[in-house]
């Protein structure tokens, strides 16, 4: 895990870096293209830094910060895709009192491509959903949940989307945890859960078949259970090959760098997630040749302090 102005630092280190190796010049060169993954998740209505009083994480968060992060990375990087894993909401007033108007405005200021849904986003029932929905300017994907019963939002969802960059094809799919026991059942309704084990495959399958080039799953099942029989991220990974990034939520787990799950035919799959409350800022950055739009270096990953 870096700060921010370890970031900016490093940054600059990096790229003298390589105008002095001749070895390191091949990855700047005009043959390969530069994907850059930015990614939060659980951030809980956490729109101000926590107090600098002396709590944990004291200082920490906010997202005027965090817009600000991102903006400079942006200026550097030309191929920038922003996303998040649920539980945008619940966790302070802010969402009591304006039902995730605050928090969804300030990401689409922020430019976000997509988010999933976690299970706080139930907090309000169906019809706090379709409200976020009409605020939202970026969707939320998800492809395990079954809305067909509620009428509201029988075709509010995507299970998927590709972007496009520099003509490398990002398919996106997202995943959310078992609701049944976890939320109310009057707050989800008609909503059906499905496996996310099949429908993962599906996903890599049908995105596969559209030529996308990298593949990655917004998920809010968490990162890994011990001695539960809960679906993980892990879990994932190891059941469901191709898949190149797992953007995990739920957990609030602080991973310094992505798990990375590798199957017999060699391909590797990365799960990250950044904690909670927006206190850090997730990044991968994939390295594909632009002829062969294929992974040409393993990817590089670090989780920044909002500070």
């Amino acid at each position: 895990m870096i700060t921010r102005r370890d970031f900016i630092q490093k940054t600059l280190i990096g790229t003298t870096a390589f105008a002095l190796n001749p070895d390191l010049l091949w990855a700047e060169a005009s043959d390969v293209i530069k994907i850059t993954i930015l990614h939060t998740n659980d951030m809980h209505s956490r729109i101000e830094p926590f107090p600098n009083d002396g709590r944990k994480n004291g200082g920490l968060g906010g997202m005027a910060r965090r817009a600000a992060l991102i903006k400079k990375i942006r200026q550097q990087e030309s191929n920038v895709l922003l996303f998040d894993a649920g539980d945008i909401v619940q966790g302070t007033p802010y969402f009591n009192f304006f039902g995730g108007e605050v928090e969804l405005k300030l990401m689409n200021q922020m430019g976000y491509e997509a988010a999933t849904l976690g299970n706080h986003e139930f907090d309000n029932g169906i019809a706090g959903i379709e409200k976020m929905l009409s605020i939202a300017q970026f969707p939320y994907l998800i492809a395990n949940y079954d809305f067909s019963g509620e009428a509201g939002l029988k075709n509010a969802f995507q299970p998927y989307k590709i972007f496009e960059k520099q003509g490398i094809k990002i398919g996106v799919f997202g995943l959310g945890i078992e609701l049944k026991g976890l939320v109310l059942d009057k707050l989800f309704g008609q909503t059906k859960y499905l496996d996310p084990i099949g429908t993962a495959k599906e996903m890599v399958q049908t995105l596969k078949s559209q030529k996308c080039h990298l593949i990655i799953c917004l998920s809010h099942l968490g990162y890994k259970y011990e001695n539960e029989p809960k679906i993980s991220d892990v879990t994932l990974a190891q059941q469901v090959e191709g898949i190149d990034l797992i953007i995990g939520g739920h957990t609030h787990t602080f991973l310094d760098q992505p798990d990375k799950i590798t199957h017999a035919s060699g391909h590797t799959t990365l799960i990250n997630q950044v904690g909670w409350a927006g206190i850090r800022l997730g990044r991968v950055d994939f390295v594909l040749d632009k002829v062969r739009k294929k992974k040409k270096i393993a990817p590089t990953a670090s989780s920044i302090e909002v500070l």
